[in-house]
């Protein structure tokens, strides 16, 4: 496959990582849609890495590193999101209103 391929692909998934995120209400949906857009960024990393340094590794360490911190900040999503279906018995993004005093 050409490089334009790639970020074809990763730009779709980036957009529809967006889409998902702005147009979701579950917050579950969500924080998979926010994986996605990581995905994205991720493979135009490593596509970039290969088409600059054919023999170089150091865009798959950056995207194992950017894997490593999407895996730590699922956690801490899903921890927050068990928080607070617990207080509020809802998982609706709209219904959240912890920020207003």
């Amino acid at each position: 496959m050409e490089p334009l391929h790639y970020l074809l692909l990763s730009a779709a998934l980036f957009a529809i990582g967006v889409f998902g995120a702005v147009s979701r209400r579950n917050i579950i949906s969500v924080l998979m849609a926010i994986e996605l857009m990581f995905n994205g960024a991720n493979l135009n990393l490593v596509m970039a890495d290969k088409l600059l340094h054919p023999a170089g590794s150091l865009g798959q360490v950056m995207a194992l590193f950017s894997i490593t911190i999407a895996a730590c900040e699922a956690v801490v999503g899903l921890a927050l999101v068990l928080a607070i279906y617990r207080k509020y018995d809802t998982v609706f993004v709209e219904k959240f209103n912890l920020l207003k005093g």
